[in-house]
């Protein structure tokens, strides 16, 4: 059995301290669940969506172990509001191997931005950018992930450490299933600190502020040959519209 290191850990009364302190802070199922004011059980509707992720046809080191949907949201305040199915973009310098085209790919199911969890859940994350920026209106993109193990490795971050050019990054936790590996690694971006931890329980959950920290997570490899995935929803929040080619 492999070792692995668990995360640390913030208890919720200090997220906005330790966030502001270190540039990241990770929260459990408890954590989030009183984060957003629902009810745990509604945690548990999400993750049947990602059985039904398309392939990410867009994936430059010809791969085929990654899953995945898109969309925008602005959260301002309580409110959340869908916006027009749009490409994800991002510069080469913040993605050196994805980064400088227009990557198009199957929207979030209305189904499940519909369900009681989602809506709450972006609400109380846009908050958070709030408490690190000062209070305006976010601008979302979430990203549902598989990383399978087809290929007998699968990459959640084939770009490498890396920032994503956004305010905050939201990496939740959603399933865990017959892998090892998949270790989380957070850098300093101007110094030598950094931390590294693997998410096991489903709901853990990792903030970074994208100015200060550089994020990676390592690859999983299947405990049984050709089985096994990694599921994930990242959240990103950025001021001022969404990243877009010039």
């Amino acid at each position: 059995m492999s070792f692995t290191l668990p995360p640390p850990i913030t208890p919720l009364t200090g997220l906005d301290a330790e966030l502001k302190a270190q540039g990241s802070a990770v929260i459990d199922r408890a954590g989030l669940v009183a984060l957003a004011g629902i009810d745990s059980a509604e945690l548990d509707a999400l993750p049947p969506f990602w059985g039904r992720l398309p392939p990410d046809t867009h994936l430059r080191d010809g791969g085929r172990y990654r899953r995945r949907r898109h969309s925008c949201f602005v959260v301002d305040g309580r409110s959340v509001a869908a916006v027009p199915h749009r490409a994800h973009w991002q510069p080469v310098e913040y993605n050196a191997l994805h980064g400088g085209f227009e990557r198009w790919f199957e929207p979030v199911e209305p189904e499940m931005t519909a369900l009681p969890a989602w809506a709450p859940l972006l609400a109380a994350l846009g908050a958070q950018a709030s408490a690190l920026r000062g209070p305006q209106a976010w601008f979302v993109e979430a990203h549902p992930f598989r990383i399978d193990t087809t290929d007998g490795i699968g990459r959640p971050t084939p770009e490498g450490a890396h920032r994503d050019g956004v305010d905050l990054v939201v990496v939740m936790l959603v399933a865990r299933q017959g892998v090892k590996g998949g270790e989380t690694r957070v850098f300093d971006a101007n110094g030598p600190q950094g931390m590294r931890f693997t998410m096991t329980e489903p709901w853990t959950t990792i903030l970074l502020d994208d100015r200060r920290v550089i994020h990676e997570t390592t690859p999983i490899q299947p405990l049984e040959p050709g089985r096994g995935h990694r599921d994930t929803l990242v959240l990103t929040f950025r001021a001022g519209g969404f990243q877009g080619p010039v």
